[in-house]
């Protein structure tokens, strides 16, 4: 199966979807189109809430592409790959719709800030999490801000610096992560349709209101990723870190 990332509307809800087979590894290419449907989304007044989810059973989001990390020569193309994942984070931060993310299966580096930075997200029992940043010479810099405001200093610390351990979702749900956690997928979409039609119904300036205060102090992201993407894009340089890339791919 190509790889794809669409949107489609249904009773004034918004699904964006992605998938790159086989691990939903997401290259920049992926990212740019993702960010520009969020933002597409978000200017459509035919859409009042916005669901983020993922193609496939089990993996929802192995995070950025090795195939492409592996390639950057210097510290500009650096930043640029990891502006990638700070530029989706920020444009759910900014979107003026609510947004629902739906992780059906594990969800690995910059997945799990795309995770945390939807409004809401909900989970089934095998999207397990983990940030594996450090254990290949680099850290999870782009998406701390978003993930630590769900869970926490202390989680976070944990959750990165265990680099090579998979957090289980029961654990993402008790630190805030995740609003809830389902046996099976199918239970899982059940419960995203139900409260994404329950929404579309509310009054649009209502739920933009509250998206404001939501988000409130975070005003400086696109400059604070910005120069975190600056700071990921000069650590995938390091010979530690490009002979690990090379290793694995």
């Amino acid at each position: 199966m190509a790889a794809y990332v669409t949107l489609t509307k249904q009773q004034n809800i918004g699904y964006i979807e992605f998938l790159n087979p086989p691990h939903n590894a997401l290259p920049p290419a992926l990212l740019s189109k993702l960010c520009k449907l969020i933002k597409r989304a978000g200017e459509d007044d035919e859409i009042h809430v916005i669901v983020l989810k993922s193609g496939g059973d089990r993996t929802f989001c192995a995070g950025a592409s090795f195939n492409d990390m592996v390639a950057i020569s210097d510290a500009v193309e650096g930043k640029a790959f990891f502006m990638g994942f700070a530029n989706v984070i920020n444009a759910l931060r900014i979107c003026p719709k609510i947004t629902i993310g739906a992780v059906q299966g594990k969800a690995v580096g910059g997945a799990v800030g795309l995770a945390a930075a939807t409004d809401i997200c909900f989970a089934s029992e095998f999207a397990l999490i983990k940030l594996s940043e450090l254990s290949i010479g680099i850290g999870p810099f782009v998406i701390e801000p978003a993930v630590k405001r769900k869970i926490g200093s202390a989680a976070m610390a944990q959750l990165t610096l265990k680099a090579q351990t998979f957090f289980s979702a029961e654990w993402a749900r008790e630190k805030g992560l995740y609003a809830n956690v389902f046996e099976t997928n199918k239970a899982l979409m059940a419960e995203v349709d139900l409260l994404a039609k329950e929404l579309q119904a509310y009054n649009p300036q209502a739920l933009l209101a509250y998206k404001k205060i939501l988000w409130q102090d975070t005003d400086h992201w696109e400059h604070l990723l910005e120069s975190r993407a600056a700071l990921s894009g000069k650590l995938v340089l390091s010979p530690k870190t490009k002979a690990y890339l090379e290793k694995y791919n």
